[in-house]
């Protein structure tokens, strides 16, 4: 361990930034490992990116790693790591050396997660010190790696298990990242099956103290269903950057859908808009789940709303319902698609309202993460699926001045 540990990070960073300038993907993996090896004398260095279904952590290929396998999220060190975004520590092989395990997140989005060897600490403050100068380095080991996933395949085909569809390679490429925070607000999404999605989406904004959310389903299966929701999105986003209201914006996406497709597809849909300040809540439904209002852990009430028809069909015989609902501190919405309901549990029955709340409820009574809660979801569901869902499952959880923004953060936050 280096005497000046302070010292010691000012070069770590400035070198590892400088030669991720230039960088190929495939080369980020030998300039992580090099460089903390060179700054802090660590060893058995290995990068993990977290796969597409979230129950498995896989390590990047690196000429300076040693060899590893998979590591299952339900049952390693790294996996506790990822599931906690906590830094985990234990005793390794050597004398005075410890093995270390570091969440690799993006703002608070879960990328991955650095394992390593490093020297044990000789005070508290060392301790501090190292704790600190590890989770700044491995977010910037995950912005690095974000940036660089734009400009190859590599990290993307190490995320995949299993060949993906056309369809879902099309409409995965439209999604945001699974997870954002800000003070005040938290917003997680999960979609099943990972590899072969039907045509459900999701999409969210957050603009000067409003948040934008959607949660899309489009008809059927496929390329076609895929690239209806696609549409879809793109018309949600265009009119929400036009400054468009909620109905404007559903009747953009009504014609846009109805125009490409000449009336054979729809999209079902829920539009909503958070001020992040008062916490009032609108919304439209087009044919669409009502959302769910999570209070203390438990479904309080469902946002029930007069549906207009499915985006697609242009029927224009109704006028659009805007719903309105005045949030407390510590509530949280649930938006979801139909699959989510009808996915069977492990006894067979459906999750139906009554299994989704009470699973809500076992989540939030032991005090699981927000995003955590959604890949338990996944992890449900699917356990009893096998990749055989009938219809694709999506979920987006929101939190509202819950301050469950920052249980997504690494302890030196």
């Amino acid at each position: 361990m280096p005497e000046d540990l302070e010292a010691a990070a000012a070069r770590l960073y400035a070198e590892f930034f400088r030669r991720t300038h230039l960088c190929e993907p495939s080369d980020l993996a030998d300039i992580v490992v090099e460089e903390v090896e060179s700054a802090l004398a660590a060893s058995d260095v290995v990068l993990f990116v977290v796969n597409r279904e979230e129950t498995a952590l896989v390590p990047v290929p690196s000429r300076l790693s040693p060899q590893r396998s998979e590591q299952l999220l339900e049952a390693t060190m790294a996996g506790r790591c990822f599931s906690s975004t906590t830094i985990l520590t234990a005793p390794a092989r050597g004398p005075q050396r410890r093995r270390m395990w570091v969440p690799v997140i993006d703002g608070t989005d879960r990328t991955g997660v650095l394992e390593l060897c490093v020297d044990e600490p000789g005070t508290a403050e060392d301790t501090r010190t190292l704790l600190l100068v590890l989770e700044r380095y491995a977010h910037a080991v995950a912005q690095a790696l974000l940036s660089k996933d734009q400009y190859g395949d590599v990290f993307e085909l190490l995320r995949r298990s299993r060949p993906m569809t056309l369809g879902t390679e099309l409409l995965g490429a439209m999604l945001p990242p699974a997870t954002f925070a800000t003070d005040g607000l938290v917003i997680t999404a999960m979609l099943e099956p990972a590899y072969a999605n039907g045509g459900d989406a999701f999409d969210y904004a957050v603009n000067a103290g409003c948040a934008h959310m959607a949660v899309l389903d489009g008809m059927g299966h496929g390329l076609e269903a895929a690239g209806a929701s696609t549409l879809a999105l793109a018309a949600i986003r265009h009119s929400r950057r036009l400054g468009r209201g909620l109905v404007e914006t559903a009747a953009a996406v009504d014609a846009a859908v109805n125009v490409q497709f000449d009336g054979s597809r729809f999209v079902t849909a829920v539009l909503a808009r958070l001020d992040m300040v008062t916490g009032r809540l609108h919304w439209v439904s087009a044919g669409h789940p009502p959302p769910l209002l999570v209070r203390h852990g438990r479904v309080a009430k469902t946002l029930e709303l007069e549906p207009t028809t499915p985006l697609g069909l242009r029927l224009g015989t109704d006028e659009v319902a805007v719903g309105s609902e005045d949030l407390e501190p510590g509530d949280s919405l649930l938006f979801y698609t139909d699959g989510v309901t009808e996915a069977r549990q492990a006894d067979g029955e459906m999750f139906g309202l009554e299994g989704l709340g009470a699973f809500l409820h076992r989540e939030a009574s032991a005090q699981v993460s927000t995003h955590e809660t959604l890949r338990r979801l996944r992890r449900a569901i699917m356990s009893h699926h096998h990749e055989a869902l009938d219809d694709d499952a999506t979920a987006m959880l929101v939190d509202w001045r819950r301050g469950t923004e920052h249980t997504l953060l690494p302890q030196t936050v």
